[in-house]
């Protein structure tokens, strides 16, 4: 009995040594910040297909064309959004500025009254242009405004995945997203995100947004995107998806681009 009790306990023992692998946890926090950066290219443009299905299977198709530019800090986007057609939404044209150090900038222009207003952080919650995206979820949370726990890993569509659990840290961040929790399913090998489950303020599951179709869109800096994102409300049953037409790098996108001026230049 003391041979077989002696290699147990040994092998307890070494799996708790400094050192060792099996002892130390994924780090949630590093692993939300290399969430955080991988999509984010020095530059791009694409095209991209909206379509909102309603609870009953009616459906409403929208084009868009935008470009996204790395700010000099190398971690914060700014990003254009146009819609060209239908014509109910032909024009309108957003412009999203995150801001590390301050609360992100974001304006509208609203062809009908041929003007640009801006969009006060706290509305960060509000339908960006009646999809099931807020804004905040178009220009992405900011990490160091939640806490993330790791819940467990898993396998999602058969890759690994970390499950991680984010809370936010204080009211105005809970408030100005509108969530009180998200549960992010974010791939072990590329650390992109493939799922997100929201709860509303009341506790209550609000939504899910799934990313599929992953592609490695700048393989030299190891950054990935998905060509397809759905958003589905899961109180009105109400989901928006996301099809990317056209994808491409273009680092050499002019700062005019992104700029107020330029969303008042009708196309």
């Amino acid at each position: 009995m003391k041979s077989k009790i002696l290699p147990a306990l040994a092998l307890g023992a070494a799996l708790f040594l400094p050192g060792s692998a099996s002892a130390e946890a994924p780090d949630p926090v590093e692993i939300m910040t290399k969430n955080f950066f991988v999509s984010k290219v020095s530059g791009s443009s694409q095209t991209v297909t909206m379509v909102l299905t309603t609870g009953s299977g009616e459906t409403r198709v929208r084009k868009t064309t935008g470009y996204t530019k790395l700010q000099k800090n190398g971690r914060d986007n700014t990003q254009v959004v146009r819609f060209l057609s239908p014509p109910d939404v032909k024009n309108v044209a957003n412009l999203l500025i995150q801001h590390s150090d301050r609360d992100d900038d974001i304006w509208i222009y609203l062809p009908a009254l041929k003007k640009v207003r801006k969009i006060v952080a706290s509305n960060k919650k509000d339908s960006f242009v009646g999809s099931d995206f807020s804004y905040g979820d178009v220009i992405g949370p900011k990490v160091e405004d939640w806490n993330h726990k790791l819940l467990k890993e898993g396998t999602v569509d058969g890759a690994k995945v970390y499950i991680i659990e984010s809370t936010p840290k204080n009211e105005d961040v809970r408030s100005s997203s509108g969530y009180s929790k998200v549960n992010y399913a974010i791939r072990q090998d590329c650390h992109a995100t493939v799922k997100a489950d929201y709860w509303d303020l009341g506790g209550r599951p609000f939504k899910t947004i799934t990313y599929s179709d992953l592609k490695e869109v700048d393989p030299v800096h190891h950054k990935w995107l998905a060509m397809k994102v759905q958003a589905k409300n899961l109180q009105t049953q109400h989901r928006t998806d996301l099809i990317f037409d056209s994808y491409k790098l273009d680092p050499g996108l002019k700062d005019d681009y992104f700029s107020t001026r330029y969303l008042e230049k009708e196309q």
